[in-house]
């Protein structure tokens, strides 16, 4: 029995012996795990870059241009009046629909028109009639003419043969006399018909006018009985539709109003301390509530002569192209008239150096340009570029930036040439451009 205790003490030894053993090598195995830890850590902050705002170099002007507001209108607007009277039939067309010049738009009762039409057009075929019974006339006087001729030259010779016999004696004077006169007769008689022949020729060309008149009125008549057809004076966009089918509309009553929208204007009015510096035909910028997102071009169309006496306001009309119809018309514009100064690369201040930042007055300083390498991190160059003016945090770049290169905006920390940034989420993308 004492052999059995003394057995059971070996094993707890050899047991605790053990146990000091294992523990004494966990132990030891823990700083060579806080050590690759700590290895782990300072490789992540070896690789760690500085975050940056990109941007793109762009040209603009440091001055801020007035800007005006105005409304858009049509380039041009038509008013579609009836021109005769009648109940309307039929309209066609809806409010902003489009039209091509010369579509018919509505139409008219015409049967009171159909029947001056058919009116006139017998009046002019009686008067007609009369003209060819006239040219009859003259026919039948001239046919006269020449009976009276004949007769003429028959007395004529009947004369001359009696005045030979009475020389010779084989006739009594009282025989010659008579045939004389008679010669004379037939003179007058002559005369008498080519008078005819004449007032029956002032009779056809009297009748051959009431023809002419006459044909005036059918003409007036069907242009009249065509204005039932009311058709588009121009192509664009139907802004108003001012009547309805059955309503009795009389002349100069307004039916449509049509807008050309292919192109937009807008009217502002201007500070005649401005003028000297808007001229026809300049470049300007219009900005519509509308699109807020989106820049149109236009150009300036008129400049009127005459300023307003009280305000000292000058009237100004820009035109814009719109080709695909976008801009309607009453919508709010803010135009703004392109400066004729040259215009430069213009950065924020805070891309340049920090001693440039503080000194206004120096003229060159570094930028970080930047080289993509990836979507969303990349490598700067220090660049030297050289400085312009400076207002408003901006800065003109006159040289050493070109437009459309990217650069370091701003920056979360001190940058040096050939560093690795990272793009904060404020960065512009090429696809931005």
């Amino acid at each position: 029995m004492v052999l059995l205790v003394f057995k059971d003490i070996r094993i707890l030894k050899l047991l605790f012996s053990l146990g000091v053993i294992v523990a004494v090598t966990g132990c030891n195995s823990l700083p060579s795990e806080s050590e690759a830890n700590a290895r782990q850590r300072q490789s992540g902050e070896n690789r760690q870059t500085t975050p940056v705002d990109v941007a793109i170099a762009r040209t603009d002007s440091l001055t801020e241009q007035p800007e005006y507001t105005g409304t858009t209108a049509p380039a041009r607007e038509v008013s579609l009046r009836s021109q005769v009277t009648g109940q309307v039939l039929n309209i066609t067309i809806d409010i902003g629909d489009a039209v091509r010049q010369g579509q018919t738009l509505a139409r008219l009762d015409d049967a009171l028109l159909v029947s001056a039409v058919n009116q006139a057009k017998a009046e002019l075929a009686s008067l007609r009639a009369a003209v060819a019974r006239a040219q009859n006339q003259v026919s039948n006087a001239q046919a006269q003419v020449e009976r009276s001729r004949l007769e003429l030259q028959q007395a004529q010779a009947d004369l001359a043969r009696q005045q030979r016999l009475l020389q010779e004696g084989a006739v009594p004077a009282q025989q010659a006399e008579q045939a004389r006169t008679e010669a004379q007769t037939s003179a007058q008689i002559l005369r008498a018909a080519q008078e005819q022949v004449r007032t029956e020729q002032q009779a056809v060309a009297a009748a051959q006018s009431q023809v002419t008149a006459q044909e005036a009125v059918v003409a007036q008549a069907r242009r009249q009985q065509s204005y039932a057809q009311l058709t588009a004076p121009i192509a664009g966009k139907v802004m108003q539709r001012l009547t309805e089918v059955g309503n009795l509309v009389q002349p100069n009553t307004e039916i449509v109003r049509i807008g050309d929208f292919s192109r937009i204007q807008v009217n502002v009015e201007v500070s005649e301390l401005e003028l000297a510096r808007i001229r026809q035909g300049q470049t300007v910028t219009v900005r519509l509530d509308a699109f807020p997102d989106q820049v149109f071009n236009g150009q300036v169309s008129r400049i009127s002569p005459a300023a307003d006496q009280t305000a000292r306001l000058i009237p100004v009309q820009v035109v814009i192209p719109n080709s695909n119809g976008q801009i309607g018309s009453g919508l709010l514009a803010r135009v703004q008239f392109a400066s004729e100064e040259t215009q430069r690369v213009v950065i924020p201040q805070t891309a340049l150096s920090p001693a440039a930042q503080g000194s206004p007055q120096q003229q060159e300083s570094t930028i970080y340009v930047v080289n993509e390498t990836a979507a969303s991190e990349g490598t700067v160059t220090a660049r030297q570029v050289t400085l312009g003016q400076s207002a408003n945090g901006q800065v003109e770049i006159l040289s050493g930036l070109q437009p459309g290169e990217r650069f370091v905006a701003r920056s979360g920390g001190a940058l040096t040439d050939g560093a690795t940034v990272r793009f904060s989420i404020l960065s512009e993308s090429q696809q931005g451009s």
